[in-house]
């Protein structure tokens, strides 16, 4: 996004923030940005950007990024979009992730061994300590150079992260091995590590702890490897959107159709749709009729009948007649462009849950720190020697450090995802896990979501002779010959029930009211009363009534005649699931409160939500409309949550605290959201939040256990008496527990 600024206003512009490496570094860089003049900033580190508006002639885009990088970070204006999914995919894998990949390989290949000799004596011989030095340096050194990094950075601006805690203590593993190989007695022929827990006073000198500084750094080297794959994915819903347009549009120029890639439009061109073809632009319909099925932008689950003069919305698809449209806007101009403009401003401003191990280190590491020096200066003062003294100070770093502590979020994240996919649920990540537990509100997408999203036949109303088989048989032979999405309907209902359809003669569509024919010998008309009425045929008064109860409902009423006489009604609207009845009394026994949001019109609303049993309806919201009562509601103190499908809820997934989307809905959808039901069962709404909640109740348990171990050993370090083998069996302890907590998981059933 370029800067933008017009005379007086403030200039806006998005910069990529690169280095951050926990939800503490965007806080920091957020604050030092809003401290400038002028600067209002917002820093998401989910999506690693930041939005900056800003005002004076005397600050300029360079200056930003001169503050941010002052701060220990990297900034910069993102390159143009790219439309193309194999470059975008390809430019995701590269840079950081590729390189964190390469890290965490090494140090799982290196760190390996490392341990094993560690605590195995069988594989001790003779100068082992020295191939695990070999070994473990380049993990320490080159593997966990992030953690050092953000360290540093952290450190220079008196915070303090799990990143710090990860650094201070493999460093002073590593460091305290060194010394005591190089000069201590640690380096000497045939030194072992004995395989005993006894808790007793030894020579420091003689003691190595590389497979501590290795493990950990190649555990949670891993947990950040699969955090920031998922965190790449964040600009995936930008990219379904603007897939969705039409690549290729037919334009009409001096008489000839000539085919364009849609990026050359101009305003002012005439261009051709054909039936089945999606709409190129945003335009004006110049010539021609036909339906356009609008439900993916719109959500309205009838399709619009457009004529010439009509306007038409580009990524709509034409389910009639050939029109030509002449193209009003272009580019970024375009309702789709700007509906991925909301996705956008919807995820920037959707700050990621900060990791619960960086608040827990914020307190832990200054109380080890603060411990440390305590023991060095207790040692010293009671005379035990400087030897002894720094023992037991490196002996407290070492063991604070808890290697579970990057297992405990994605072994419970791993489980849970599993689960959650043989379930059909998909949780994209730990940030999204923290949305469950605050959610009190859930907002459902009614096309789609709560009911299939397709236009069906419903009911036949038949006047008083006449069989409801005859009418099904008649009507729907003349409706299989139409590609109108309601003539479709009844089509496919009347085959359903009445079987094999005959062959309609002179069959004729009539442009917005219905279609003509001979079927067995009838003269037979389907549509609009209209229709009817031309042939001068009125409805009797059962029909009539039967038709003002279905519109009143919502319902597309439909006439048939024939032979002169009207025969029957039929009813035709978009079905409620039939399991969306028992998934809003699911999500009520969760604390939940159900509001159906749509943009199709009241009365077909009040239907469909009194029909599962919803009390709050909003009705005949556009798309960015939509984003804007996700905000009311949260502005009121609400967490909501946000069940969709569509385009038109794209926005609006991303901008709630919490995003369900339907698996049979569009990418779009599925990529703004957070959670993604794959069999487009509503009912799994209710399991999705359950799952995910006790997911998050796992990693907190993880999370207390990866600390809780270490912590009961940091009185044994302190007093001079952690062994080796003591502080191996902390790491492995703790991260055997913090695994099967996780595979409890597994246990977890669907209601």
């Amino acid at each position: 996004m370029s800067p933008t600024k017009t005379s007086g206003a403030p200039a806006e512009v998005e910069l990529t923030i690169g280095g951050m490496t926990c939800a503490s570094c965007a806080a920091r860089v957020e604050k030092k940005l809003n401290r400038m003049d002028g600067v209002e900033a917002t820093v998401n580190y989910a999506t690693e950007k930041a939005k900056v508006s800003y005002s004076g002639d005397d600050l300029s885009v360079q200056d930003l990024i001169d503050t941010v990088e002052a701060t220990g970070y990297t900034a910069q204006e993102p390159a143009p979009r790219q439309t193309d999914t194999a470059a975008a995919t390809e430019d995701e894998e590269g840079g950081e992730l590729r390189t964190l990949r390469q890290r965490l390989v090494t140090a799982v290949v290196l760190s390996v061994p490392v341990i094993a000799m560690a605590m195995i004596p069988a594989l001790q011989f003779t100068y082992w300590q020295w191939l695990s030095l070999v070994l473990a340096a380049p993990v320490v050194v080159y593997a966990g150079w992030p953690f050092h990094r953000a360290a540093w950075v952290n450190a220079r601006h008196g915070a303090a992260t799990m990143d710090t805690l990860i650094s201070v203590g493999t460093s002073a593993a590593f460091l305290w091995s060194l010394w005591a190989l190089f000069f201590g007695t640690a380096g000497m022929p045939g030194m072992t590590h004995a395989f005993e827990l006894t808790v007793a006073r030894g020579d420091g000198a003689g003691n190595i702890y590389l497979e501590a500084a290795a493990g950990v750094t190649a555990f949670i080297l891993a947990g950040r490897f699969f955090e920031v794959r998922s965190k790449r994915k964040a600009g995936a819903a930008l990219r379904a959107l603007l897939e969705l347009g039409a690549r290729e549009v037919t334009v009409l120029r001096d008489g000839r159709e000539i085919t364009l890639p849609t990026a050359e439009l101009k305003p002012g061109d005439h261009f051709l749709v054909r039936p089945g073809e999606k709409i190129a632009t945003d335009g004006t319909v110049v010539e021609g009729s036909s339906a356009v099925d609008a439900s993916m932008l719109t959500g309205e689950s009838m399709p619009v009948e457009v004529a010439a003069g009509d306007t038409v919305t580009g990524a709509t698809l034409n389910a009639g007649g050939r029109l030509v449209v002449e193209a009003t806007r272009v580019g970024s101009d375009t309702q789709l462009a700007r509906m991925a403009r909301m996705v956008e401003d919807a995820q920037n401003g959707k700050a990621a849950a900060q990791r619960l191990a960086d608040k827990i280190s914020a307190v832990f590491v200054p109380v080890v720190m603060a411990l440390a020096l305590a023991t060095l200066g207790f040692w010293l003062g009671s005379g035990a020697g400087l030897t002894a003294a720094f023992t037991a100070a490196v002996a407290v770093l070492i063991i604070a450090c808890p290697c579970a502590l990057g297992l405990a979020t994605p072994t419970a994240l791993l489980v849970g995802t599993g689960r959650g996919a043989q379930l059909g649920i998909l949780i994209k990540g730990p940030e999204v896990l923290e949305s469950t537990r605050r959610v009190d509100t859930v907002v459902l997408d009614k096309t789609g979501t709560v009911t299939t999203g397709r236009m069906t036949l419903l009911a036949t109303h038949t006047a008083r002779d006449t069989k409801e088989s005859e009418v099904l048989r008649l009507a729907g032979a003349l409706e299989h010959y139409s590609e109108h999405p309601i003539a479709r309907a009844v089509a496919e209902g009347a085959a359903a029930r009445v079987g094999a359809l005959p062959a309609p003669a002179d069959f004729a569509n009539i442009p917005g009211l219905g279609v003509q024919g001979v079927v067995e010998g009838h003269a037979v008309l389907v549509g609009r009363a209209k229709l009817l009425a031309q042939w001068e045929i009125g409805l009797p008064e059962e029909l009539e009534r039967a038709g003002r109860s279905a519109e009143a409902a919502g319902r597309t009423a439909i006439a048939v005649a024939w032979d002169g006489e009207a025969q029957a009604i039929l009813e035709v609207a978009d079905a409620v699931k039939e399991t969306s009845p028992e998934a809003i009394r699911r999500l009520r026994e969760l604390k939940l409160v159900p509001i159906l949001l749509t943009g199709d019109n009241k009365a077909v609303a009040e239907s469909v939500a009194a029909e599962v049993g919803i009390d709050q309806v909003i009705a005949e919201v556009m798309p960015e409309d939509k984003v804007e009562v996700i905000k009311k509601l949260q502005a009121e103190g609400r967490s909501v949550a946000m069940v969709g499908d569509g385009v038109n809820d794209a926005a609006a997934l991303a901008q709630a605290d919490l995003g369900l989307a339907m698996g049979t809905g569009t990418d779009a959808a599925i990529e703004a959201g957070d959670l993604t039901l794959v069999r487009g069962d509503l009912r799994t709404a209710g399991d999705a939040i359950r799952l995910a909640r006790r997911t998050l109740g796992t990693i907190r348990t993880n999370l207390f256990w990866a600390f809780a171990y270490n912590v009961a050993a940091l009185p044994l370090a302190a007093a001079g008496l952690l062994n080796p083998m003591i502080a191996g069996a902390a790491m492995a302890f703790s991260s055997v527990f913090v695994v099967g907590n996780s595979l409890r998981l597994r246990g977890f059933r669907a209601s």
